[in-house]
């Protein structure tokens, strides 16, 4: 279980706090949704939770157990909006082997099917995927490392409409296996697959009824 605790997060450089005194629980093969608008703080969040920026204050813990930014950074995944503009690799399987050289063909393709990528040419650039398939692809590069926490920012970001809905069929096959946390300024498809959601505006995390989002 992900346990946050009095989170805040207060930039030298700003006046006001992007977050202030988050707290929230989410369990195991649980998807949580944290709706907002943009700029609410929702991307400085994931980055929090991922260990890539420290909290001014608080604590993250898992099963009890609290976490360094360097702990998190091994046990979380996060996947950025538009991912496929980060990619690193000239071919899938670059792509999937970097920063862990040692995976094996087999482990990859296994990854790959877990995301519906089955058959996809080990050699194909990353850039000549379709966009379903780049944040696919992307999910697959998070998966790969094991992580117990998946974090995914705006994940149906610029995707046309049955592209997003195959993506969020993905994920509510996803969280039987990891503990999944998205983000979204546009959540009423992400809803339905969700299990618990909150609502982040003026640096404030507040549940979220289900009902709520039908009408935003």
């Amino acid at each position: 279980m992900l346990q946050v605790q009095d989170l805040c997060y207060h930039p030298a450089t700003l006046s006001q706090p992007i977050l202030r005194d988050l707290s929230f629980e989410l369990g195991l093969n649980q998807l949580g949704l944290i709706v907002g608008k943009s700029g609410a703080g929702k991307s400085t969040l994931l980055e929090i939770l991922a260990g890539l920026a420290r909290p001014t204050r608080g604590r993250i813990a898992w099963g009890g157990t609290e976490l360094s930014p360097q702990q998190l950074r091994s046990m979380a995944g996060l996947v950025f909006q538009f991912p496929e503009r980060h990619f690193c690799g000239l071919t899938v399987l670059e792509e999937m082997r970097f920063g862990h050289p040692e995976l094996q063909q087999k482990e990859i393709e296994n990854v790959l099917q877990q995301v519906g990528l089955a058959g996809i040419p080990l050699c194909t650039s990353p850039n000549h995927l379709s966009g379903g398939q780049q944040r696919r692809l992307a999910l697959a590069v998070q998966l790969i490392r094991g992580p117990f926490l998946l974090l995914l920012d705006e994940p149906t970001a610029g995707l046309d409409w049955s592209v997003r809905r195959q993506l969020i069929e993905l994920l509510a096959r996803l969280k039987s296996t990891w503990t999944v946390l998205v983000v979204s300024h546009d959540p009423e498809e992400l809803s339905s697959i969700a299990d618990v959601r909150w609502i982040l505006q003026a640096g404030s995390l507040q549940p979220l009824p289900a009902d709520a989002l039908l009408h935003k």
